[in-house]
């Protein structure tokens, strides 16, 4: 699976997949935690546009992305949730952890 991503002055985007479950949440750990020592970024954008599903498995990536963002002094934002995802991110205590933008001003 590609992870589709861009570096912006804001930080770094990454396109999370249509399903965020068991089968793609450990590859989406390393790869997006190698791309932000790559660009050494202190802002993770997390666009959730194209997400119809998460489970479990999703969740702790999403926990573990925000630690790793922690440690290095920067944050994870959560963008362009559907009301679905949302409600599960909320449901979660995610939103104790990572910030949702609501707005997004990168393409």
């Amino acid at each position: 699976m590609e992870v589709r991503y861009q570096v912006t002055e804001e930080g770094l985007w990454i396109q999370m997949p249509r399903e965020l479950d068991h089968h793609v949440a450990a590859m989406l750990c390393g790869r997006i935690d190698g791309l932000v020592e790559e660009y050494r970024v202190r802002e993770l954008f997390l666009d959730f546009s194209e997400t119809e599903f998460m489970d479990s498995s999703g969740i702790g990536m999403l926990i573990g992305r925000s630690r790793t963002m922690g440690f290095r002094k920067g944050r994870v934002l959560a963008c362009r949730m559907s009301n679905r995802v949302r409600r599960l991110f909320d449901a979660a205590g995610l939103g104790q952890l990572i910030a949702v933008k609501e707005e997004f001003d990168g393409e």
